[in-house]
């Protein structure tokens, strides 16, 4: 593992069964350790509780930052503030395994678990998935968003009747004639 990613690591070997709270800051080098192109910039803290107790350890997230976005409609770069509460369990058990999202279990003689990936992963999420510049979120709905659409309705008839298969023309006028009887 890399001496970036070190830092996140948290010594869990010897500890009582108590909480406890833990400080953790990044910058750009964080970002751009995990190869990706959605956060290349950015700067954070994070606060750890940590919760150990003798069958699990529960890990309570309150990461504040900002990171730098690329803009979807005029790829102008721009910075998003973040802030993000999670919450992350280790299960003790005989072997390494996810178990879901949010719990993993880890043999009981583990001796660090490293959190970077949770941090990165919980900025990840909590970013929009629509990545708008500020100068664009007070306008009104997008007009791509918007579909207008009118017509005369014997037009529209006019162009039902035509799109009929020939096939079911004489059930159709059968319908009709019913419909006319009623």
């Amino acid at each position: 593992m890399s001496k970036i990613l070190s830092k996140y690591d948290i010594h869990i070997q010897g500890l009582e069964n108590k909480r406890y709270t833990y400080e953790f800051e990044g910058g750009d080098e964080f970002f751009e350790f995990f190869e990706q192109d959605i956060i290349t910039k950015g700067h954070f803290k994070a606060t750890v509780i940590l919760d150990k107790n003798s069958t699990l350890m529960q890990l309570w997230f309150d990461i504040e930052g900002v990171v730098e976005l690329t803009c979807d409609r005029c790829l102008e770069p721009f910075e998003e503030p973040v802030h993000v509460k999670e919450k992350y369990i280790y299960k003790f058990g005989d072997r390494h395994e996810e178990l879901s999202d949010e719990i993993e279990m880890i043999p009981l003689n583990t001796a660090t678990v490293n959190i970077a990936q949770h941090i990165y992963d919980f900025i990840g999420v909590s970013l929009p998935m629509k990545k708008l510049h500020p100068k664009f979120r007070n306008e009104a709905d997008d007009e791509e968003d918007e579909f207008i659409y009118s017509t005369d309705k014997e037009e529209a008839e006019q162009e039902e009747e035509e799109v009929i298969d020939p096939r079911w023309a004489a059930l159709l006028s059968l319908k009709n004639q019913k419909n006319k009887e009623n």
